[in-house]
């Protein structure tokens, strides 16, 4: 069995068709809207209230305003996994940097947040789509320190193998910057401007991890689990 949704990601750049020119009928059928980072919130808020559907974030490295003024009526990924229509998202937010700015983050930070969130993940049975702004490292990110990937995140695809991985922060007019690729079970979109997918993930058994050796397993896989 599949479940399937229909998905709008965006990231990175506001699209000026949607924001100029919205035309319903082109989004007709969309169940979720994803955000991959460093949009303006109100574009955020325009589209949950055009499109009727929720909205899932995580922030870009950008989104420092985030902290003040969320987007209206969208849910933050960085909180909390959430399902729709039984498909389960999970999202981290942030570019790897040394910089100690909001949402810019070491690989270390990063280790911290993957510990942080492994309770709910457990609790879950893992996820269906990891929601991130980076890409992860050596899968469509840049040559470059700011533009680097995250090594967790290959953790996390590797051990969870989830369906999809959706990232924003290379834009496509990067070096390095890959549209779609597939990594073992995932497929990885890299959601810069906007795309419309029709996803498809396996009805897996949404039954408890355990905490303790999914904890292990990663800190064996990733060598950076606190």
């Amino acid at each position: 069995m599949q479940k399937r949704i229909r998905l709008l990601a965006v990231a990175d750049e506001e699209s000026k068709y949607i924001w100029d020119h919205f035309e319903p009928s082109r989004f007709k059928g969309v169940d979720v809207i994803v955000s991959c980072g460093d949009l303006k919130a109100s574009y955020l808020s325009f589209l949950t209230t055009m499109i009727s559907a929720p909205l899932l974030y995580v922030p870009g490295n950008h989104d420092i305003s985030y902290l003040h003024s969320p987007p209206e009526g969208c849910d933050d990924l960085t909180d909390r996994m959430v399902s729709v229509k039984g498909v389960r998202f999970i999202g981290f937010g942030g570019a790897c940097s040394q910089s100690p700015k909001p949402f810019h983050y070491t690989e270390k930070d990063l280790s911290r947040q993957i510990v942080r969130r492994l309770p709910e993940i457990c609790m879950h049975g893992g996820f269906d789509v990891l929601v991130t702004h980076a890409p992860a490292h050596g899968l469509g990110d840049g040559d470059d320190s700011f533009h680097r990937g995250f090594k967790g995140y290959v953790a996390l695809l590797n051990y969870f193998q989830p369906g999809y991985h959706l990232h924003g922060h290379q834009h496509m007019a990067y070096g390095g910057a890959v549209a779609r690729q597939t990594y073992r079970q995932t497929t990885i979109i890299n959601g810069f401007g906007y795309q419309l997918i029709d996803l498809e993930v396996p009805d897996r058994s949404n039954k408890r991890l355990s905490y303790l050796k999914t904890r292990y397993e990663l800190a064996k896989e990733y060598g950076r689990i606190v």
